[in-house]
């Protein structure tokens, strides 16, 4: 896997580099390295492998979560019922953008940090940026990778403090304030991932009031489009169908004209994470009053996030593997035994729909004041959690799902066991329904099971709701 994951991000590269230029097969690795400014391409390409990662991470995140359906050929047709094998050549393609991106980052540092001395310290701090996102989204998403090519396998926590300490480096050398706020956010979603508490809340706390949104940009021209935008609204029929109490978020990423002139950014870090992360500590606190105080002002803050009115009326909800999604502005219950809602699932026939670019929610400030225990306040927490986050590769990791690592991985390298070929799937969660729904005679719409209320449940599980 090493000899390809180098060859291959050697060849991006040197294609960046021959931009324009007359293609020489004769440029090799030590000729791109003697080239002045090797670094500025070096993250040029690093930003392009990050925008590759961003969308094999969204796409089947997306599918293995109750958040979306396959409904159509493209993509995984066996994550949705939770079948998640170390064979399968989609947790390897997920596997691969991941590493591929820690080896860039790894070899920008190593390699050509020291060929180029014209590098910037902003140039540095990206190198070790992506590395630490790397291991960040490795920490979240599988049960453990190799620390290097070929290497030993780090666990999934051990992944996550690599992350704090390359989010340091970063930090150290980053002369933006901007992006060292990012880069702070990103070690309180570490920290929050790992279970610490205190350092997650400390960071948190600091940020709460700021700016921050860091995105992923997208080049439909070059190649590297928005695939959940694809997903979700250019492909037709649309790929992947959302639950339909999320309904309201869909799509997230849309086009206005051509697709490959308008390829909407994936955020990556938002201020609103800081919030949440704040409150779930208050609430591990007992601390009821000031998780309230905390949800009511990230509400202002999503409220703040742009809208845009947008043209819809070609999605029909039809893929073709299920043929019952709603198209009208029905009513939708959470699960058997709640209560019927609107407001979910919005007619996009009639007229434009509202999209919420960045953060959304039906939550109101008045659901929160109205809790009366923590367990109530809390999944609300994790309803806003799943509202805010969704298109953005977030879900798995709250519900406890992580990858195997590969076979292909095992078949080359003998220090991955078989303990670690197996998904982690929670016990409370069912394949057959994670993300089910009935429709009754009025065609209004019951999910078969609420699964935040399964997260509150279990809450105690060492899986899912990491400061409790």
């Amino acid at each position: 896997m090493y000899s390809y994951i180098r060859k291959s991000t050697i060849a991006a590269i040197l294609l960046f580099l021959l931009v324009g230029c007359v293609e020489n097969p004769n440029v090799t690795e030590e000729v791109y390295l003697e080239n002045p400014n090797a670094m500025r391409s070096w993250v040029v390409g690093l930003k392009r492998q990050l925008a590759i990662t961003t969308n094999t991470v969204n796409i089947n995140t997306a599918i293995a979560s109750d958040n979306y359906f396959n409904n159509y050929s493209q993509y995984s047709k066996v994550f949705d019922r939770l079948q998640i094998d170390y064979f399968d050549t989609d947790v390897n393609s997920l596997q691969v953008d991941i590493q591929e991106l820690r080896e860039m980052a790894t070899y920008g540092i190593e390699n050509v940090l020291p060929a180029d001395i014209s590098t910037t310290s902003e140039q540095e701090a990206y190198l070790h940026f992506s590395l630490a996102y790397a291991n960040l989204l490795g920490g979240e998403l599988f049960i453990g990778l190799p620390n290097s090519s070929l290497g030993t396998v780090e666990s999934g926590e051990n992944l996550l403090q690599n992350a704090l300490n390359s989010f340091d480096d970063a930090i150290a050398l980053e002369t933006s304030d901007e992006m060292i706020k990012v880069y702070q956010l990103l070690k309180a979603r570490a920290y929050y991932n790992l279970g610490d508490r205190d350092n997650a809340m400390s960071i948190a706390s600091q940020l709460l009031d700021e700016n921050i949104l860091f995105q992923i940009d997208f080049d439909g021209k070059n190649g590297v489009s928005n695939e959940m935008q694809n997903a979700t609204f250019d492909a037709l029929p649309n790929r992947l169908a959302p639950l339909p109490r999320l309904d309201f978020l869909d799509p997230k990423y849309y086009s206005v004209g051509t697709p490959q002139t308008d390829q909407k950014p994936v955020a990556i870090a938002k201020v609103e994470e800081a919030y949440l992360i704040l409150a779930e500590g208050q609430l591990a606190q007992s601390d009821l009053a000031g998780a309230k105080t905390t949800l009511s002002a990230l509400i202002d803050v999503v409220e703040n996030r742009p809208k845009a009115m947008v043209d819809d009326s070609r999605e029909t909800r039809n893929g073709g593997n299920r043929e019952d999604y709603p198209t009208d502005a029905v009513a939708v219950k959470f699960s058997n035994g709640d209560e019927f809602k609107q407001g979910y699932i919005l007619n996009r026939q009639e007229e434009s729909i509202p999209v919420h670019t960045v953060s959304g929610t039906n939550i109101t400030k008045e659901d929160v004041i109205n809790t009366a225990s923590v367990d109530e306040l809390l999944y609300l927490t994790y309803v806003l959690r799943q509202e805010i986050f969704i298109s953005e590769g977030r879900r798995l990791t709250d519900l406890g799902i992580k990858f195997p690592i590969s076979q292909i991985e095992q078949d080359n390298n003998p220090n991955v066991d078989d303990s670690y070929t197996i998904a982690q799937i929670p016990p409370f969660l069912s394949g057959e329904t994670i993300d089910d729904f009935t429709v009754n005679e009025n065609g209004d719409i019951i999910i078969t099971e609420d699964l935040n209320k399964q997260i509150i449940d279990n809450k105690e599980s060492s899986i899912v709701v990491p400061f409790f």
